[in-house]
């Protein structure tokens, strides 16, 4: 072999053997730093790092280093002198970047060799500059296409940096990005985590708080529904409610009103959440307060045509009757209609029972059937007689009489029963309802005992998707 092309051939060996050393070098620092909790800014040290490890490898004096991000805009830097202002750091930075060697550097993406820095122009001197600087080399770091640092090393003698220091500092160039770019990318990793972990502290303290106030939602929900169902001499009470969420839009009430009368509601806001809850609180107590005071009825009463609601007539007090409380939906409407701003709206059945005679009158806004049961299994259907509540202002509602016979009972569900799912998806559906509705029964707690074992057995383990509600009550056989 040509002995100048070995003797090349080992230089480029030499500067291979060396810039791998540096890689090396930077890369055992960087580990050590990363498994060290004592550490906070791993790659401000890598670029310290980086800056002497340059220095050794070509005998330089001082070093700074312009770290970039993906869009050239500096991210951070260190320089000759030490202990500058942001703001004097920043107009330097910028200086360099505008008129300096660095910023040939950067726009021209190639090796920058200043063998006397007197006669080149891409030198600046600054006022008060703490060094004398007569050579210079300064070279990018790329990754690719990206530049992620501009590397500048001096030496106070001209003609320092000669070209074997620039093919091996070229060399060395290349493995410092691979360093720099696992340590920015870890740096910034490592913010991230950061933020994340704090934002998750953040999430986690929200959510503990938010937790406490549904828990207070659902204990004041809770209030609002009946603790125990009343003592109605002659008839028989049961409910099941179980709710979906922690509050609930669905609502039940049995309640007495003046005259011996006993106020049945069964309800169903459109709604899920915090929002159906407040919405179902509020509808239930309108509904508590308008039947049980009969001076507050302006709603017209049509006997002809049997319907309640439409625009407001001022008549005289009446005397109260099933009647003047079965007058409390519409005016539950017009309160609820023109103030709902959220569009919600409640499907509701409701009945005002005269116990001693077993009559109701009653009112079924949109809602799910309400069957009557005999001996023998259903023996009527009440379908709506009128809109939801909340959506029309003075809007007319049908009423209707019935007349429950000793043993027999009325029974009320919301859609959370029919709609139960399966952990296979599939509902519970109306048609197996009725096929339990429909089976001879004696008294009511046996009823709800027959459908509530039969609704979990099919929901299993599948997550509930809606509230499940059920009120029954049966005239008891003398």
């Amino acid at each position: 072999m040509n002995p100048e092309a070995l003797k090349a051939e080992l230089a480029q060996l030499k500067r291979e053997h060396a810039a791998y050393q540096a890689q090396f070098a930077l890369f055992e620092k960087f580990i050590s730093m990363t498994r060290s909790h004592d550490e906070p800014e791993v790659i401000k040290a890598i670029l310290h790092e980086a800056i002497q490890i340059s220095i050794d490898l070509t005998r330089a004096e001082l070093g700074s280093l312009i770290l970039l991000d993906s869009d050239g805009a500096v991210v951070d830097s260190i320089l000759c002198r030490a202990e500058l202002s942001p703001e004097v750091r920043e107009e330097l930075v910028r200086s360099v970047l505008n008129k300096g060697l660095a910023g040939w550097v950067f726009r021209h993406g190639k090796i920058g060799l200043v063998e006397d820095t007197e006669p080149d122009d891409r030198w600046i001197v600054f006022p008060d500059q703490p060094y004398s600087a007569r050579s210079a080399l300064a070279l990018p770091i790329i990754s690719g296409k990206r530049q992620l640092a501009i590397l500048t090393l001096m030496h106070s003698e001209p003609g320092h940096f000669t070209e074997e220091l620039v093919r091996l500092m070229k060399n060395s160039a290349n493995q410092m990005a691979l360093v720099l770019e696992n340590a920015y990318l870890f740096d910034n990793l490592n913010e991230s985590y950061t933020s994340l972990g704090k934002a998750q502290r953040e999430i986690e303290s929200y959510s503990t708080a938010l937790d406490k106030e549904l828990k207070n939602c659902s204990r004041i929900q809770q209030s609002f529904l009946p603790g125990k169902m009343p003592d109605v001499p002659g008839w028989d009470i049961e409910e099941f409610f179980f709710p979906a969420r922690r509050v609930s839009g669905d609502f039940y009430d049995v309640f007495s009103l003046p005259g011996d009368y006993v106020g049945m509601a069964v309800g169903d806001v459109c709604d899920k959440g915090a929002g159906a809850a407040l919405f179902m609180a509020l509808t239930r107590s309108l509904i508590r307060i308008f039947s049980g005071q009969a001076q507050l009825s302006r709603s017209p009463i049509n006997a002809e045509s049997r319907t309640v609601g439409g625009s407001p007539n001022p008549d005289s007090v009446r005397q109260y009757s099933q009647l003047e409380a079965i007058r409390t939906i519409a005016l539950t409407n017009d309160y609820l209609a023109p103030n709902n701003e959220m569009s919600m709206f409640v499907t509701l059945f409701f009945g005002v029972l005269d116990p001693d005679t077993g009559k109701m009158l009653f009112i079924n806004c949109g809602h799910e059937p309400v069957y009557v049961l005999d001996a023998n299994g259903i023996k009527e259907k009440i379908g709506p007689t009128g809109p939801a509540v909340g959506i029309i202002p003075h809007a007319t509602f049908e009423y209707k009489e019935i007349e429950l016979e000793p043993g027999e009972i009325l029974f009320a569900f919301t859609d959370g029963v029919t709609d139960a799912r399966s952990v296979d998806e599939k509902r519970f559906t109306r048609k197996r309802l009725i096929s339990l509705l429909s089976e001879p029964v004696t008294t009511v707690f046996e009823l709800m005992q027959r459908i509530g074992t039969e609704l979990f057995a099919h929901i299993g383990m599948a997550p509930q998707a809606d509230d499940i509600t059920m009120l029954a009550l049966q005239r008891k056989i003398q």
